[in-house]
């Protein structure tokens, strides 16, 4: 048959893959094999498809005989590239591009890929070693370059030795310099001739290009070869050139980039910025400096006015580290440019965070600005006037004083922030819905003030009114993301998630943002979770929000091997750090262990759960991680002698962190371990994707079992006290049973012998590369060798036999307090997951063979005790919850919110029955957590309570 007949009927395959449609593409690709068993492109395309369908097992055997067919045909290599990356098998994908570049040499659309597939993966010394070939051969320019950046790279690798790094710099130097083309010839170039000139510190040569005529061209039309020029001069301690250079751009060239009114800064500072100590003569030279500086940035104050606030900013900025560095003798000036600076821009929404950084002041000068703060009145003509109200307002608050934060000022300060808003908002009547009201501030500041009347107050009743009055701004902007986030975090605490998450929703977070925010609605879901009784709103979440590290691990690597192509070189670098600030996220990780936490309450416990989960989580222990959470979008307004909002709304007062994530992880991965029966030789055999890189971290090089056994002080303060008593717990409960596990826990040979058997099962084929042999004269069958004797049976420790009556107590102390919903919730959600976790440290010893042929009945009967009075207690929790549900569905429940938020009602357009609308919502999202926690736990207590 003809090759155009063979590919008529290849291609309904390829259209079946791009509809999703992996069935069919599978059945069209049984049909072809059977009429071409060789065809290599079928067989991947298979692969493919059986990949997509999540039938990783069935795939494995056709991608090892499609790489052993060492194919060189590109739609092959294209197919499997696909079929590679989803494996995890990232290594495989090199060499095959590699084996095929061999056959072919002279193929240069090979040799390219050769490159990306090294690229794809990191491997930045075999992709210089490729670019560099590929240049002698073909001697195309951009060759050059790719192995300049190649190099660049590797010597940025963190696992490059130091030494080396500065002869890859050397070497990538070499190279420029030697290029047929100068490198000026490119922006993209030029940046990166620039970059290792910095690196080097060639400065000699560096100014020899910045001040040619055509490297002062491209500076000035490229941001990024501007601004590696402007840190190249701040090297050299060109602090007053680069200062005279930014005043010309402000002058002739009306530039307004910030970043040149800091050099003017730093120029003027540059005397007395580089000694801790500087002479008499450097700060005589640095107030001369100031006096000229001053009378620039007045000079374009005063040439602009109204029209820009640069020059003005760049004062405040000048006489605050003027009084900083004791050269002026007080914020006399500081206050007279703030004074000035509001009577231009205090109509202006960025008003107040310009203010920020300025307004720390002190004494009578802190005495002045309040004083002049109220003296002004309140308008609501206009717009303008509104938004100048809104920041008189906010700079008043930030500067509250202790004194100042009682619960009467505080309930005084909420109602006339409400009022207020009511008055500003006829001023956004006409605007479309998507339009946000010019008013919405205010009603975050109410927000502010009951949640601080809250902290002070421990009541509830501050939190209702909040939710109530944030509710209805949300009637008048609907896309307010400020408003719904304020609200996420009140509903947490107030024990309503599902109102927290109907509002994180409705914020539509797209991409990266999944990353940054989704910890306003993860941190701690199990809390909230009823995936026991198989509501599954929260898992969801979690795989939804983890989306964004699947994307990225598929994406960024194609933007990269764009950017080569492109010669985007100065792009790079960047795509590399968002790459791996990604891969190593640390919401990313905190989320997967909440997933964890919160599957081991719905799916049945097994090994396939306890393995799989098990290598992922140790892979997790052994990355450095990077912490992207966004807490700044929350605004905050507190008194700067409260804490922030955001720790005064954080779920418990704590933040899941790096400390909480390590905590975790050391619980589930003993706990884990414990249960399996897979070891490093086992994981390392079973294991169908590369192993992900290793941080650095000195610590991870000691053995796993020291690693798990470490308690840090900072990872145990972002943990609540009853996290704190599980670790205790679980830590006593693994010391206890390590010995018995040690001892029943099958050898590696029949643990991958039953491994390759369940294959066979599956697949038909039994594991690659796996002999089954007994390794070190272990027994095939399972057991230790006779001479071994079972460890002598020990009573439990008591922190382990009385850990759940003092849950119990715990959680009684609760009742009878006045804990909100979501503390109780916390307190029987730990006692159930220890449960759970005590039901998986304890399954080995389920099997009635394992406990008669290792003598351990007394320790199994030691289990039966431990578990019925954990059930009971469980149980008692549960019933409460439910109970508690019972109440908050009731007429009377909505009554006490709507009586509590009387003080909002003043005005009929917050009408009563809005309130109780809001009112009915939280008391049913309440009723529904406790209800579903509570039965959840009896199922839980059904499923785990028997022996």
């Amino acid at each position: 048959m003809s090759e155009a007949a063979l590919e008529r009927q290849i291609r309904p395959i390829y259209d079946a893959l791009d509809i999703g449609s992996n069935k069919s593409a599978i059945v069209t690709c049984n049909k072809l094999i059977k009429k071409y068993p060789k065809n290599t492109l079928v067989k991947a395309l298979k692969a493919l498809a059986l990949v997509r369908s999540q039938k990783v097992e069935e795939s494995l055997a056709i991608c090892d005989d499609v790489l052993a067919a060492k194919s060189t045909d590109d739609a092959t290599l294209s197919a499997m590239m696909h079929v590679l990356r989803g494996l995890g098998r990232h290594t495989d994908m090199v060499m095959m591009f590699e084996d095929a570049y061999k056959q072919q040499p002279h193929n240069e659309e090979l040799g390219a890929q050769t490159f990306f597939a090294n690229v794809r993966t990191g491997n930045w010394k075999a992709a210089q070693q490729i670019a560099t070939r590929m240049h002698k051969q073909f001697q195309e320019d951009r060759y050059l370059y790719w192995s300049v950046t190649g190099a660049i790279l590797q010597a940025n690798d963190p696992v490059t030795p130091p030494n080396m790094r500065t002869l890859l710099y050397k070497l990538a130097h070499r190279l420029v310099t030697s290029s047929p083309t100068p490198s000026y010839l490119s922006a993209d170039r030029f940046h990166l001739h620039l970059t290792i000139l910095r690196e080097l510190q060639l400065f000699d040569e560096a100014n020899t290009l910045l001040e040619s005529e055509i490297g002062r061209a491209i500076c000035s039309t490229s941001l990024a070869c501007d601004e590696l020029r402007r840190e190249i001069w701040q090297m050299r301690g060109l602090w007053k050139e680069e200062g005279e250079q930014a005043q010309a751009k402000i002058t002739d060239k009306n530039d307004r980039n910030w970043l040149e009114f800091l050099s003017v800064l730093n120029g003027a500072f540059s005397p007395i910025s580089r000694d801790s100590e500087p002479s008499d003569e450097a700060k005589a030279e640095c107030s001369e400096n100031l006096t000229k500086t001053r009378a620039f940035l007045n000079n374009i104050a005063e040439t602009y006015g109204v029209k820009d606030r640069s020059g003005l900013l760049a004062l405040l900025e000048l006489e605050k580290r003027a009084y900083a560095h004791k050269l002026s003798p007080d914020q006399t000036e500081i206050y007279n440019l703030m004074v000035k600076y509001f009577g231009q821009f205090g109509d202006k929404a960025c008003c107040y965070e310009d203010f920020r950084p300025y307004s720390d002041l002190e004494g009578d000068i802190l005495a002045q600005w309040t004083s002049f703060l109220d003296s002004q009145t309140p308008s609501f003509a206009s717009i303008g006037d509104l938004q100048r109200c809104i920041n008189v307002r906010k700079l008043q608050r930030v500067n509250l004083p202790p004194s100042q934060l009682t619960p009467e000022l505080e309930s005084g300060l909420a109602a006339q922030y409400i009022q207020e808003y009511l008055e500003g908002l006829p001023l956004g009547a006409d605007l479309p819905a998507t339009d946000l009201q010019p008013a919405d501030d205010l009603v975050i500041l109410a927000g502010h003030a009951f949640i601080s009347l809250w902290t002070i107050t421990q009541e509830a009743a501050p939190l209702y009114n909040a939710a109530a009055v944030l509710e209805f701004a949300l009637t008048k902007s609907q896309l307010s993301f400020q408003i719904r986030l304020l609200l996420v975090r009140i509903y947490r605490l107030l024990g309503a998630p599902s109102l927290a998450l109907e509002h994180y929703r409705l914020i539509n977070v797209k991409q990266v943002q999944n990353d940054t925010l989704s910890h306003f609605v993860l941190t701690r879901a199990l809390t909230f979770s009823l995936a026991a009784t198989g509501d599954l709103t929260y898992p969801s979440e979690c795989l939804e929000s983890s989306q964004i590290y699947m994307n990225n691990s598929q994406e960024t690597a194609d933007f990269i091997v764009r950017a080569f192509t492109a010669e985007k070189y100065s792009q790079i670098p960047d795509f590399i750090t968002f790459e791996d600030r990604l891969d190593n996220s640390l919401q990313r990780d905190v989320v997967k262990v909440e997933h964890v936490r919160m599957r081991m309450t719905h799916e049945p416990l097994n090994s396939d759960l306890i393995d799989m989960e098990l290598i992922e989580l140790k892979f997790i222990f052994n990355r450095s991680h990077h912490d992207n959470r966004d807490f700044a979008t929350l605004p905050n307004y507190q008194p700067r002698c409260q804490p922030s909002l955001d720790q005064q709304t954080l779920l418990f007062g704590n933040s899941s962190g790096q400390g909480w994530l390590w905590v975790f992880l050391k619980i589930y991965i003993r706990a884990f371990q414990q249960a399996s029966d897979l070891d490093d030789t086992v994981e390392d055999k079973l294991l169908i994707g590369d192993r992900p890189k290793q941080s650095n971290d000195p610590e991870n090089k000691l053995p796993l079992k020291e690693r798990l056994a470490n308690r840090k002080p900072e990872e145990l303060e972002e943990l609540t006290a009853d996290e704190l008593g599980l670790l205790d717990w679980a830590t006593a409960l693994g010391d206890w049973l390590e010995p018995y596990h040690d001892h029943t826990r099958p050898p590696p040979a029949a643990v991958l012998a039953e491994a390759s058997k369940q294959s066979e099962l599956k697949t038909g084929l039994p594991l690659r590369g796996i002999d089954v042999k007994p390794l070190n004269g272990e027994a095939s069958n399972g057991h230790p060798k006779k001479d071994e004797e079972a460890p002598p049976v020990k009573e439990a420790p008591e922190l382990v036999s009385k850990y759940f009556e003092s849950m119990g107590a715990r959680f009684k102390e609760l009742l009878d307090g006045k804990a909100l919903p979501s503390e109780l919730l916390h307190v029987a959600t730990i006692t159930q997951e220890a449960f759970i976790l005590f039901a998986v440290e304890t399954m080995r010893f389920k099997s009635a063979s394992v406990v008669k042929i290792h003598k351990l009945g007394a320790l199994v009967q030691m289990f039966k005790d431990i578990r019925t009075k954990a059930s009971c207690v469980l149980k008692e929790m549960a019933t409460e919850l439910v109970k508690i549900s019972e109440r908050e569905g009731t007429a009377e429940s909505r009554k006490v919110f709507v009586d509590v938020c009387k003080p909002i009602m003043t005005s009929p357009t917050i009408s009563h029955d809005f309130v109780l609308t809001v009112a009915k919502s939280v008391c049913d999202a309440r009723k529904k957590v406790l209800e579903g926690i509570g039965k959840g736990a009896m199922k839980i207590c059904a499923a785990h309570g028997q022996s």
